[in-house]
């Protein structure tokens, strides 16, 4: 039996890669201002000219910011924390670290399926890596706390969140002129979720 530890180390460790990540946005943006005043521009510029990447770390800031927040809500239920779930927690950092990247590209580079598929698809693993830690903590009696278990309906959500992130990926990805627009769909899952309440009651 793998040896389980006090979740508050994994928790700590984890809110200051994220801290990391998200300061990591704002970099590029940082750099645009000794760019523009090189090549003559004034500080009105900075931001007129440059919307595309301000936009983009935005939605990156706020992307990064409510999978932290599921994140900390998910570990809210956690009394524990094995090897198996380290290593799954260290893949769901990966694709936070990794955010940036795919950030700065959709910023500097017209929106095609490319960027936008590329963007959509690091979201993507993030949810199936946070899903996967929902699903491993649940009905878990060495990880999950017995007076806070993770709900069915914690789950679905989750669930429910990766579903709609695979359909966005796929719009995003293969079909031409949606590009971004897909990640609209991620706004269904409030909408979905009493749908399935209304359903399971019924069965």
């Amino acid at each position: 039996m793998s040896m389980t530890r006090d979740p508050d180390r994994l928790v700590l460790f984890t809110d200051a890669v994220v801290a990391i990540a998200i300061t990591l946005l704002v970099l590029p943006l940082v750099d645009l201002v000794p760019e523009v005043r090189a090549e003559g521009g004034d500080a009105v510029s900075v931001v007129t000219d440059h919307w595309q990447e301000i936009f983009t770390f935005l939605l990156s800031f706020v992307v990064i910011a409510n999978f932290w927040l599921g994140h900390h809500r998910l570990f809210e239920h956690v009394r524990a924390y094995n090897s198996a779930m380290i290593r799954l927690n260290l893949l769901w950092l990966l694709t936070i670290v990794v955010l940036p990247f795919p950030t700065e590209i959709i910023g500097a580079f017209p929106s095609n399926r490319f960027t936008a598929g590329f963007y959509t698809g690091t979201i993507l693993a993030l949810s199936i890596c946070q899903s996967a830690i929902a699903w491993m903590i649940h009905g878990h009696k060495e990880l999950e706390n017995p007076d806070n278990p993770v709900s069915r309906e914690g789950l679905v959500g989750s669930l429910i969140l990766t579903g709609l992130t695979v359909v966005a990926f796929l719009l995003a990805a293969f079909v031409p002129g949606v590009n971004f627009y897909a990640l609209l769909l991620l706004l269904l899952s409030p909408i979905l979720m009493p749908i399935w309440r209304r359903t399971s009651a019924k069965v």
